[in-house]
């Protein structure tokens, strides 16, 4: 292989040892490893570091509880050389309380990982970062869909979760209220629930996981409530 990878890996919050032994492990055939503790700024920030640092052709970011199986390792491999675009996403087996979700929107979950470093220009966002590439350099806008995936282990609990969406639900709510969102009042909240409950449960069918499945779909409405709720308090 003659394109060379660079694996960025977002070591910050305190990473689970065994599960980064498993994402470091499974980057072993990568030309460098790039490790980011990510103290202070945004995730944006981290990942942005990370490119600064990397000097291979191709820049793979993989989260601390993420792990690259085999196959995709060896689909990377087989085809960077004659790689036809210069971004990649990658879907992800999602493995929440122990047990991998199939439902509620957490399969083929696709994220963006994979960037050719010449026409990268790096990330901007504060709560969901996104890539951002140089048209100049020749960048198509097409993005690309390899078809093995990550693994992700979200080794979390409920409680660990509450702490998450409080702070996540800060940075929602202020971004939301300086782009001017509407007033919140009852029907808003009404019908913010609703939504969240009917693409979680009914649209994404999170009850096929099991009970796992629809407590996790029943969070993530109250994550969004709380979210709402923030805005509200702003608005006052």
């Amino acid at each position: 292989m003659g394109q060379k990878v660079t694996a960025i890996v977002l070591t910050g919050g305190s990473p689970d040892k065994k599960l980064l032994e498993r994402c470091l492990k499974s980057l072993s055939w990568c030309n460098e490893v790039v490790k980011v503790e990510g103290k202070t700024g945004s995730f944006a920030d981290w990942r942005n570091e990370g490119a600064r640092r990397a000097s291979g052709d191709w820049l793979l970011y993989v989260d601390a509880d993420e792990e690259v199986t085999p196959d995709l390792k060896k689909e990377i491999l087989d085809f960077l050389d004659t790689a036809k675009k210069s971004a990649y996403a990658i879907p992800r087996k999602n493995f929440i309380f122990g047990k991998e979700f199939k439902f509620g929107g957490q399969r083929p979950d696709y994220v963006k990982r994979l960037f050719l470093k010449s026409k990268f220009k790096g990330w901007k966002g504060d709560l969901h970062e996104e890539p951002v590439f140089d048209s100049e350099a020749g960048y198509s806008g097409e993005m690309g869909h390899l078809k093995n995936p990550l693994v992700h282990r979200k080794d979390i609990d409920i409680s660990e979760m509450v702490e998450k969406t409080n702070e996540w639900s800060e940075i929602e709510a202020r971004l939301m209220f300086e782009a001017g969102h509407p007033k919140m009042n009852i029907f808003r909240f009404f019908s913010a629930g609703v939504r969240e409950f009917w693409l979680r449960m009914v649209r994404q069918t999170a009850f096929l996981d099991g009970p796992k499945g629809v407590i996790y779909a029943l969070y993530q409405v109250f994550s969004r409530l709380v979210s709402y709720a923030k805005l509200w308090e702003k608005q006052q």
